[in-house]
């Protein structure tokens, strides 16, 4: 893919790594390493988080939020910017809260060996499913 086609998209679709930058009070950006999983036909990120976290605190005050990903070389790069939706914690591994975080996890990595346990496990940590809707993407790339 030359540079003249380069859509970050495909980068977003591809990455299974990225930062999220959530907003602080004060107005300063608070940035977290994370697993997220980019739905292209619905254009929303999806990405497991905790309760209780600052990016959760955050997100739960102002809903705006960024997500940038590269490439395993670092210099192709691809940021996606919008607002977020959180569905959780639920508080019953067969509630619907954690049904969406199973969905997301299908969706990013196929089955679970322990659907039962991976319930469980999201109720007592708490988890949470974040939802960013794209509404701006931009990237560029610089090699290969």
């Amino acid at each position: 893919m030359t540079s003249a086609n380069f859509d970050p998209r495909d980068l977003l679709a591809e990455a299974r790594l990225g930062v999220l930058a959530t907003i602080k009070s004060s107005g300063v950006p608070q940035l977290s390493p994370v697993t997220p999983f980019y739905d292209r036909d619905a254009d929303v990120i999806l990405v497991s988080i905790a309760e209780g976290r600052a990016k959760t605190s955050n997100l739960r005050r102002d809903p705006r939020a960024a997500l940038e990903v590269t490439d395993a070389s670092g210099y192709n790069w691809a940021t996606a910017e919008g607002t977020v939706t959180l569905v959780g914690p639920g508080t019953d591994p067969n509630g619907p809260e954690v049904d969406a975080l199973v969905d997301y996890y299908r969706q990013a990595a196929g089955e679970h060996p322990d659907w039962e346990e991976y319930r469980t496990v999201m109720v007592a940590d708490r988890r949470v499913l974040l939802k960013l809707s794209v509404d701006r993407v931009y990237g560029q790339r610089l090699r290969g």
